[in-house]
């Protein structure tokens, strides 16, 4: 399952220092000019789980396979995006591929690199993004409601209720002449992809509830995708801001994933071998990497989780959507598995790890038989039985 992370923000704030970062590589031009990415670069990254490492202590496989999540370099948006300006409009449809956002903000000042806007502002610069996101959406709906109005003229009743919905979110980022508010609530207050809302969303000038939520999500808009911010910093900053004086710099509320990051210290990093990487980030009182925080935050995000098989020949995380059935679980192994699911054995991971593995866990009574209904544990190691 291919999970699609976006690295949006404006030109020269390090989008492309901090792909190089994540893909281990210098496959993103990093320059200090806008636009040095016109093409959206494409990286794969395995997301970091220590349980994997255990799985593989106890049974030896022939080789370890993690989840991955592909991070998408997208080129720095500018004020006007949503009319073309920049190619604006090539690199909104870049956005709209993707499933979450990671908007990177520039919090480090360097006189040799320059600022589009001249001067640093994290609060200013972040509105700038999501503002052109919502006018593109804005533009989105414009036409989406001409066609709607037709056909719900007909008596349509499901076009009838998109008309309404499409309406609703119209006023909703209307509601504001900076839209700032809007896009606030927009971004911050709804689910993931993966969940259900238990409430709406919000402004002072309307909600969605979770069925027209549900309604409104197909249409693919860039203000409903989760979002996450990495802060660009430098490595004074990095040890230095705290989390509360990160996120009043970027004028967002409590609960928003926020990760400090110094894409260039990173890029450093992975040129030293592990003992001497491990032995700077000590030396920066940093417990993990940037790296790590950033793609775990981001695989979070999106409201997926994680659950392994385990044998001689391969120890394997599983990406799924929380909520999934076991039935739902063996098909992303294979489509067979779920046609002709008869039942899971499930090892709940601690279980695994404190009896020594599936024989250990079965004689202390913990290998666990489920069926169709199950849902599947972040950690659960299942072995699916079906008929061919």
């Amino acid at each position: 399952m291919a999970l699609k992370i976006g690295i949006v923000g404006l030109p020269n704030v390090g989008k492309s220092t901090l792909f190089n970062a994540l893909t281990r590589t210098r496959g993103a031009e990093a320059a200090n000019y806008p636009f040095c990415t016109i093409d959206p670069n494409v990286g794969i990254v395995e997301v970091p789980d220590e349980r994997l490492r255990k799985l593989a202590d106890i049974v030896h496989p022939e080789k370890v396979i993690p989840a991955t999540v592909e991070f998408v370099d997208i080129a720095g948006l500018v004020r006007g995006a949503h009319k073309g300006e920049g190619l604006g409009n090539q690199f909104l449809s870049h956005i709209r591929e993707v499933h979450a956002i990671c908007h990177v903000v520039r919090f480090f000042d360097h006189p040799d690199v320059t600022h589009t806007e001249g001067t640093l502002d994290a609060k200013r610069d972040r509105e700038t993004i999501e503002t052109e996101l919502a006018l593109a959406d804005l533009a989105t709906l414009q036409n989406k409601l001409q066609k709607l109005e037709g056909a719900a003229r007909t008596g349509d009743k499901e076009k009838q209720k998109e008309l309404e919905v499409a309406n609703k979110i119209v006023t909703m980022i209307n509601a504001d002449t900076d839209l700032t508010s809007t896009v606030e609530t927009l971004y911050h207050s709804v689910p993931s992809e993966q969940e259900t809302p238990s409430y709406g969303v919000s402004t002072t000038k309307g909600t969605l509830d979770a069925d027209e939520w549900n309604i409104a999500r197909p249409w693919n808009l860039l203000s409903l995708k989760p979002i996450l911010y990495t802060a660009n910093c430098s490595e004074k900053q990095l040890t230095e801001l705290s989390e509360h004086q990160t996120r009043a710099n970027l004028g967002v509320p409590e609960g928003t994933p926020i990760i400090p990051f110094c894409a260039k210290l990173e890029e450093e990093l992975n040129d030293l071998p592990e003992s001497e990487a491990r032995q700077l980030l000590q030396e920066l009182h940093l417990t993990s990497s940037g790296l790590d925080r950033l793609i775990t935050a981001a695989y979070t995000l999106l409201g997926y989780i994680t659950f392994f098989t385990a044998g001689p020949k391969e120890v394997r995380a599983w990406t799924v959507e929380a909520g999934t059935t076991a039935p739902q679980a063996a098909g992303v192994i294979h489509t067979d598995f779920e046609k002709g699911f008869i039942r899971a054995e499930t090892i709940s991971f601690d279980d695994y790890i404190a009896f020594g593995g599936e024989q250990g866990a079965k004689e202390k009574g913990r290998l666990r038989t489920e069926g169709k209904d199950y849902i599947v544990q972040d950690g659960d190691i299942m072995h699916f039985r079906f008929n061919n």
